[in-house]
């Protein structure tokens, strides 16, 4: 087919050849745009605008998508909270101690009362609470607990064993025997002697035949000097670490020669020491009833040194509510002895509170009256009505306790 030519075209037949040609044109380039692009990777149609009042629910889903992850809304953070109250401290106890446990305690002050006859030395029964007033620095107190004790005795037996005279060594070991022979089965004691030293014979025992043993092997003494306050002293701190009521029965001519310890001294340790009666026996009183009053300076001071030592005898025992015994003759032995015994064993327990109830550690005085039921003095009499002078046997006082021990 031959061309046509171009002069036979026409103007309208030009106009549709030219838009056909440009709808083409435009038709390849974007044929041309769409080769070139991948259409894998085309990211997809922007989505529509929210409205702006539209609310937005807690958490993203597909009916209200915020995005391409559906993220949750985040909660307002709460009130933080009071810190907890600080734990209380618990206290723990050093490695190896043991519980520890604070009491308080209201004083009280036990004294055991003897009431004996001056001329048999028995013991007199019966009596009752109302029968007893206590006095303390002259103030007298209320009797809260009132019983009669027997009860097995501890008692340290405190023996003069010097080179001085025989006489005094036969006294003594006459005495100590005689006292051995009235123990129970239940009663403990203990044999102690001295001269210039004090020497342990035999510590506490329940065998009355070690006790016999003990006394009997007492034959050859070493010294001459007799350091009576330095004995007595380290018996009284020894009894001190053992319990409950304890005894001193000294038997010894009461002289002090060499001691380190003074009188006062004595005193001071015998009121310090609690729960201590000292029953005192003397030795060599049939000599000295022989040979006293003789002529000479040498005589006279001797006879003065014994006068002496028999009043430190008297207040050993008074201070302590036990009872000195100055005998003469070997058989007077058993019978102070069975004094003593009854005087330990049966004696009256008065308990009172104090009015004063400082705990300053002084020395306080104390003062047992027997009255009858109308508040007087008590009289005793014998089956045909006769007067019975009697005697009573209590300590002299008591030291207080300090606030801290």
């Amino acid at each position: 087919m031959r061309p046509i030519p171009l002069k036979t075209l026409t103007a309208r037949r030009l106009a549709r050849l030219w838009l056909a040609g440009m709808l083409l044109a435009l038709a390849v380039a974007q044929l041309a745009a769409a080769h070139q692009a991948d259409p894998g990777q085309n990211p997809p149609p922007p989505p529509p605008p929210q409205p702006q009042d539209r609310a937005l629910p807690a958490a993203g889903g597909p009916n209200a998508d915020s995005g391409v992850i559906a993220l949750p809304k985040k909660k307002a953070p709460a009130a933080e909270a009071p810190p907890p109250a600080p734990a209380q401290p618990v206290f723990r106890n050093p490695p190896g101690a043991g519980n520890y446990t604070l009491r308080m305690e209201v004083p009280e002050v036990d004294v055991e009362v003897g009431v004996l006859l001056e001329k048999t030395r028995q013991f007199v029964p019966g009596l009752k609470p109302e029968n007893f007033r206590i006095f303390e620095d002259g103030v007298e107190q209320k009797v809260l607990g009132f019983k009669r004790v027997e009860a097995p005795i501890t008692a340290l037996l405190l023996c003069e064993f010097a080179a001085t005279n025989y006489y005094f060594v036969y006294d003594m070991r006459n005495a100590a025997l005689a006292f051995a022979k009235q123990l129970r089965p239940q009663d403990y004691v203990a044999l102690m002697t001295f001269d210039l030293k004090s020497r342990i014979v035999m510590d506490f025992s329940q065998d009355k035949n070690l006790l016999l043993q003990a006394v009997n092997s007492l034959v050859i003494p070493s010294f001459n000097d007799r350091d009576l306050y330095d004995a007595m002293y380290e018996a009284l701190d020894r009894l001190n670490r053992v319990e409950g009521r304890k005894y001193i029965l000294l038997i010894a001519s009461g002289r002090d020669t060499f001691s380190r310890i003074t009188f006062d001294k004595i005193l001071q340790k015998i009121k310090a020491t609690p729960d201590v009666t000292i029953f005192t026996v003397s030795t060599g009183g049939m000599l000295r009833v022989l040979t006293e009053g003789g002529a000479g300076w040498g005589r006279q001071m001797r006879d003065m040194n014994y006068l002496m030592a028999d009043n430190q005898m008297k207040t050993f025992a008074s201070l302590t509510g036990g009872i000195a015994f100055f005998p003469r003759f070997e058989g007077e032995m058993p019978g102070i002895f069975s004094t003593i015994n009854a005087s330990i064993r049966s004696r009256y327990q008065l308990i009172y509170r104090p009015t004063n109830t400082r705990q300053d550690g002084a020395y306080r005085k104390l003062r047992v009256q027997l009255v009858d039921e109308e508040g007087k003095p008590l009289r005793l009499q014998d089956q045909k009505r006769k007067p019975l002078k009697y005697e009573i046997v209590a300590r002299d006082g008591y030291r207080a306790r300090r606030e801290v021990e």
